[in-house]
Order: C-alpha cells, then structure tokens, then sequence
C-alpha cells in the first residue's frame, strides 16, 4: 500500500486516525455500531478501532477483483501488524487501535487471525464438512468475539469462551443470510457432506436456479443450518458468567440483533437465494436499547 493511498485514507491528512475509523464503523452499516453506541468513551474508541481493522482486511476479499493482488494487500496488512506492534504503525486503522492494545490484552496474533481467516477465503471456496467450516469461523468469528470481550470488560475466562462461542453463532448467521450473495462469488460455506446429505446441489445454489433453487431439499438443509447456529447462542449463553453480564452487555446486545435476524430468515423460509434479509437502523436500535434495559 503506497504512500498516496495512506494519504487518501486520511483525506489528505484532515482526518484523524480516530475520525477515521469511526467513519469506517458508520458508514458500515454494521449491527456492531448500535452497540458501540453504549460503551464507554475509552472502550468504545477501542472497538471501533478494532472493528475498523477488521473491516479493512475483510473489504479487501470483497473489493479486489484480482485474487493474487487481494494476496498482496493481505500481506501487506501483515507486515503492518508487525510494524505496528514494533511502535511504527502506518495505516490509520493501526494508528487508532494500537494506543489500546496494552489497556485490553490485544495481541497481534488476534489481528493476524482475521487476517489469516481472510486469506482463506481466496484460497478456500468449499469446505468438506463443518469441522473445515469451524476453522474459517474461529478465525473471522472466534477470535473477534475473544477481542470484543476483553474490550468489554472480564474478570472470568469463561466470559473469553462465551464471547469466542458467540462469535460462531453470528457468524453461522452471517453465512445463512449470505448464501446467496456468495453465490455470486462462487463461494459455497454451506459444509459439502451437508448438501450431499440434503441433496442439495452446488450449482443450484451457484446458479439459483428456477424458482431461484428454492425447493424442500433446500429447506431442509437451511433449517439444520439455523438450528445449528441457535444451539451455539444458547451454548454461548450459557457460558456467560453473571459476574461479567453487565460489563458484556454489547455483546448481548449484536447477539439479540443477529439472533432476530436469524428468526426472520427463519420465518421467511430462508428467501436467501435472490435477497439479503436485513433489519432497519432503527429496529437495530431499538434491540440494542432493549437488551440495555433488561441486560439480557
């Protein structure tokens, strides 16, 4: 990443490292934001800047065209951590985040997890059976959720292995939701073993085939998807100690956001193939003030 294109990160040097993430955070739309909302000024500063990082890494899968350059770019993200970490970070995303990575135990091989969990998804467009899929999950998901709770706030290391389950169930979320969009980019998440067990084939989800693929075998496959990542919300919940629920209240909060978009989906016959199901920025609100109010 040349020296002209860290300058247009920061508008030419107007925008702060800080501004810059939480423009980055914003603009994504993310169910993560509502619930920055709510933090502390310091640990929402945190997140956001972690968040931020994430964002970048992932925007460079689904933005590079060219597999080999997205290659190179990842690289480069890798050496940054390095670079980063050694006290000369360069990218503003590492600027904003790296002032916090003492406050809240964030190491760099957290960050060269995502990183790495990016990078399979240009080498890897199928995954043979769950236990492949996990792998990718720990990396985009897990490992994320592990960040995000020590952000939060923990005093019990059964709040890192809620947090770390948590993030598979969203992320579970994320791939039912997406089985469309990643369709059309020739990617497959859904476990192979599991199609072959519903007799569901991969061109027709590739191809969406009239009426867009939909039929009772697909259903059925969607319908263990969803029930599999239900059964890690309610695994994740049962991790989290009492002690440590207030202080994790925003990762209740994403969780009930994501979990009511699973239920949609659900409730709609997982429509996946030809729409991305989505809730408003307001009934996100709306959830997240919620689950502040109740703290569950």
């Amino acid at each position: 990443m040349d020296e002209a294109c860290l300058k247009d990160h920061t508008a030419g040097g107007r925008m702060t490292p800080e501004q810059y993430v939480q423009e980055k955070t914003a603009k994504s739309g993310s169910s993560f934001y509502y619930a920055f909302l709510f933090l502390s000024p310091p640990r929402r500063a945190a997140i956001t800047a972690f968040y931020a990082f994430c964002r970048e890494v992932d925007d460079v899968v689904d933005e590079v065209t060219d597999p080999s350059v997205a290659q190179v770019k990842l690289g480069w993200w890798q050496k940054e951590v390095a670079t980063a970490f050694g006290g000369q970070p360069s990218h503003p995303a590492m600027k904003a985040l790296m002032p916090h990575v003492v406050t809240y135990d964030i190491r760099p091989e957290h960050l060269l997890a995502v990183i790495e969990g990016c990078q399979m998804d240009l080498t890897q467009s199928r995954y043979l059976s769950y236990p492949n899929l996990a792998r990718y999950c720990h990396l985009v998901a897990g490992v994320v959720g592990e960040v995000a709770a020590k952000i939060f706030g923990s005093t019990d290391p059964s709040t890192i292995l809620y947090a770390h389950r948590l993030g598979l169930a969203m992320q579970l979320t994320n791939i039912i939701r997406d089985v469309g969009d990643d369709a059309r980019r020739g990617r497959i998440y859904l476990p192979i073993d599991e199609l072959q067990r519903f007799d569901v084939k991969a061109h027709e989800l590739l191809n969406r085939q009239a009426p867009w693929g939909y039929s009772d075998r697909f259903t059925a496959l969607m319908q263990f998807q969803a029930q599999r990542a239900h059964q890690m919300f309610d695994e994740a919940f049962a991790l989290l100690p009492e002690p440590d629920r207030q202080a994790q209240k925003p990762g209740l909060m994403m969780a009930n956001i994501y979990r009511t978009l699973l239920r949609e989906i659900e409730a709609d016959q997982f429509q996946v193939l030809h729409q991305r199901t989505s809730l408003t920025p307001l009934r996100k609100i709306w959830i997240a003030m919620r689950t502040h109010w109740r703290g569950r």
